[in-house]
């Protein structure tokens, strides 16, 4: 069973920061056509790595490198450098779900031998196909929490907490539901993803389904 704490907390901020979002997107007309996608191919995998070599499989790239799905943040405090995706290990931690939602921890943990960090948003989309591609607009950013350094020694671990809303919160003309069967995950201010096998309703138009959190210090626990 999960701990009434500290998820339920976080799952409280986070739908405090993101009902906003939700009723300006209610409010939207027709949606315009899909956005482009990132160019990935990939062979089904219930494991995460990164593009880059890496300690379990994963999808394989071909094409042009994507571009990160984050938006622009301010630079990191000084200090040591950031974790590049190769030294990150992605699983997912605990899941809940609530009304019309399921949330879900995010935990990278540093599986090099060198101190990194990270700092403020990972970047994330819901993807599938053959070739893998990003299904849908990637995940608006959560201002519930403050940006902080996240120091990383070698096997420390970190975490950030993913909203997704259901699809069938929309009607298939507004959603043009499609299933995704991994998470595109850009760690901080990196541009090589990771691929994380999770299936999932995705909407192929515009409507924005998930929304993340800044990266904090810690484990999300066990799925």
């Amino acid at each position: 069973m999960l701990t009434a704490s500290p998820l339920l907390a976080r799952l409280a901020l986070a739908g405090a920061a993101v009902s906003a979002v939700a009723l300006l997107s209610a409010g939207c007309g027709t949606p315009a056509a899909p956005p482009a996608t990132a160019s990935n191919t990939a062979t089904a995998s219930r494991t995460a790595t990164a593009a880059a070599p890496a300690t379990s499989s994963a999808p394989a790239a071909a094409g042009p490198t994507a571009s990160p799905v984050t938006s622009s943040s301010p630079a990191a405090p000084a200090g040591p450098a950031p974790c590049p995706t190769r030294s990150l290990g992605l699983k997912p931690g605990l899941s809940q779900g609530t009304a019309g939602s399921i949330y879900t921890v995010l935990d990278f943990t540093n599986i090099s031998k060198v101190t990194c960090t990270l700092y403020g948003y990972p970047g994330v989309a819901q993807a599938g196909g053959n070739p893998v591609t990003q299904i849908g607009l990637a995940a608006a950013e959560s201002h519930a929490t403050a940006r902080r350094l996240v120091t990383l020694a070698p096997g420390a671990v970190a975490n950030a907490l993913l909203r997704i809303v259901d699809a069938g919160n929309y009607g298939p003309a507004r959603c043009g539901p499609v299933k995704a069967s991994y998470l595109q995950i850009y760690p901080p201010n990196q541009t090589t993803p990771v691929y994380l096998g999770y299936a999932s309703q995705a909407c192929a138009k515009r409507v924005r389904l998930l929304t993340v959190s800044v990266v904090v210090a810690g484990s999300g626990g066990s799925s």
